[in-house]
């Protein structure tokens, strides 16, 4: 097996498909679209799939799926509220929820979901704010502009291999960070040499990781490579570097 064909294979291994099963849609997605619906009221402007599964590099070792909960630009409450309220409505329905940086995550007959609520900014368009409880304060998204930037890349090969690097070695590299990481780091390279993009990435980690500025596509004053800390950069480095000596495939990603 070539280095190419194993990097594809581990993908293929890995990779989620894009759309939902049937029980998930039905069992999952539908009550818990129904929970939203009751505790938004006439606030829900809409509740979609975002997240991994709309971009198209979802993997089996992380959340299974995201959804986006759309508030209308005129609800009163304040981010802060929104994202309180509703991790306590979802702990009333009897859901195990989990408090994180811009989502809840919750376990839910088996799937792991990430909720993550945001108001309109106008009543028109597709840009929201977002609380960020690590710093209790906001940010401006447009999941459309994420979704977009990732399919049309032409990098979902080396973006999904990264994410099971991510996850076999047990680092944090937030996936809208990784993602755009991967974008910005591989432009102007081949399109068809996924074993030699990924260990340029590998490298490019170790060398430039702590030094990257990295801006969110769709915010230009979000600055995602400060979701991580110099400790954390630090860490991902580290791991890089060692993965770059190992001699075998079999040992780098799996």
């Amino acid at each position: 097996m070539t280095p190419n064909q194993y990097i594809n294979s581990i993908v293929q291994k890995h990779r989620l498909p894009d759309s939902l099963d049937e029980y998930t849609s039905l069992n999952v997605v539908a009550p818990l679209k129904r929970i939203i619906s009751s505790w938004a009221g006439t606030c829900l402007c809409e509740v979609k799939l975002s997240g991994s599964r709309a971009k198209g590099t979802a993997i089996d070792l992380s959340t299974d799926l995201d959804l986006f909960i759309s508030l209308s630009s005129t609800t009163n409450n304040s981010l802060r509220e929104i994202y309180e309220s509703l991790y306590s409505r979802i702990q009333d329905e009897g859901i195990e929820a989990r408090k994180q940086n811009v989502s809840i995550g919750i376990d839910y007959l088996g799937k792991k979901v990430d909720l993550v609520p945001a108001k309109r900014q106008g009543q028109y368009g597709n840009d929201h704010s977002l609380y960020k409880r690590k710093e209790d304060t906001w940010t401006k998204t447009n999941i459309d502009t994420h979704i977009s930037q990732v399919r049309q890349s032409g990098r979902l090969t080396e973006i999904i291999a990264l994410k099971v690097w991510r996850e076999n070695h047990s680092v944090d590299f937030p996936s809208i960070y990784l993602e755009t990481f991967v974008i910005d780091s591989l432009r102007g390279r081949s399109l068809n040499s996924p074993a030699d993009n990924f260990i340029y990435l590998l490298k490019d980690i170790r060398d430039n990781i702590q030094y990257r500025r990295v801006i969110d596509p769709a915010n230009s004053n979000n600055v995602l490579s400060d979701e991580l800390t110099l400790m954390e950069k630090r860490k991902l480095q580290s791991m890089a570097d060692s993965s770059i000596s190992e001699q075998y495939w079999r040992d780098i990603v799996w």
